[in-house]
């Protein structure tokens, strides 16, 4: 039994100085991997936030079709109850005058010159009646078609509509893993909604200078994806906020005003301020503000703000 008992103790022993597999958390990842993981986290986030971004303006422009033919059916159908209550108007006159008492004044008239009279109100009322008919079934058909334009254009928006909703979800889930990554690495910026900004005193003149002065006013102020102000900013809501003090209407996503630029294409190596500056694909748009420096709103966690053109690294720049 001593024996027994010595084996069992050691055994439970051992099993206690065994490690706890199961129950060990993930270890947390070294600085440098969670560096790595944003940067990679970035790079993609650049391409869901003009994902979104360009099925937002999608669902916009659809939303504004549907309420215009709204507004369009609406009218149509005033139009045709107006109408209805005319020719119903007409159809009870009839039948309470009946005219049969018209027509009678045909054969009881006691001269030409009344059977005349006579004749010429029974061809206005006839007139008149075909008249509100034929107004009626046009309308009628109008209505049709504006029905059916409706319903066709609300179907394409409530479609744009979840195609926007499922792009949100997405970028939410990448925007959770952002943060908690900034969180680990203690590198999270939740910027100043209300930040004063910066006086822009480079070298930029006429619209570029109108551009700069506003986008620098906004340095300060937390990303967000789909921002376009006053309080946050994704990277082309800046650039298109800022180049629309400057008087040009720029596309919304970075993609677009790539292909918007395509005849205003400039080297990286011959930049003026003002000129928009991509990095590493379409997804991420910045502008020049002269003397080897970007403004630009990066990447979720952090705020708009300068950076060197070396840091920035440019491969693409457009002139607006």
């Amino acid at each position: 039994m001593r024996g027994r008992a010595s084996v069992a103790a050691g055994l439970a022993a051992a099993v206690i100085l065994l490690p706890v597999v199961g129950a060990q958390a993930d270890p947390k990842p070294t600085l440098a991997e969670a560096k790595a993981k944003l940067t990679k986290l970035n790079k993609q986030m650049d391409d869901i936030v003009d994902d979104f971004n360009a099925a937002n303006e999608k669902w916009k422009k659809a939303k504004k079709q549907y309420d215009k033919v709204n507004v369009a059916f609406k009218k149509q159908d005033t139009q045709v109850q107006a109408l209805r209550a005319g020719v119903v108007g007409v159809a009870v006159t009839n039948y309470q005058t009946g005219d049969f008492r018209t027509l009678s004044g045909l054969f009881t008239a006691e001269n030409p010159d009344a059977m005349l009279q006579t004749m010429a109100l029974i061809d206005q009322l006839a007139v008149g009646r075909s008249k509100s008919l034929t107004e009626f079934e046009t309308a009628i058909k109008g209505l049709r078609t504006q029905r059916e334009a409706k319903k066709k254009t609300y179907q394409d928006a409530a479609g744009v509509k979840d195609e926007l909703v499922k792009k949100k979800k997405k970028a939410d889930r990448m925007v959770a893993e952002q943060v908690k990554l900034l969180r680990e690495m203690g590198a999270y910026n939740p910027g100043n909604t209300n930040s004063a900004g910066q006086i822009y005193t480079g070298p930029a003149s006429g619209n570029a200078l109108a551009a700069l002065e506003f986008a620098y006013a906004q340095i300060g102020k937390p990303y967000r994806y789909g921002g376009t102000g006053p309080g946050s900013w994704d990277c082309s809501g800046l650039v298109q906020a800022s180049w629309a003090k400057g008087g040009v209407n720029l596309p919304r996503t970075s993609y677009e005003m790539w292909s918007w630029g395509a005849s205003r294409r400039v080297s990286v190596n011959a930049l003026e301020p003002g000129d928009l500056v991509w990095h590493s694909g379409f997804g991420h748009v910045g502008l020049y503000a002269g003397d080897n420096k970007v403004v630009h709103s990066p990447q979720t966690g952090d705020v708009v703000k300068i950076t060197s053109l070396s840091e920035y690294n440019p491969d693409k720049a457009v002139r607006p």
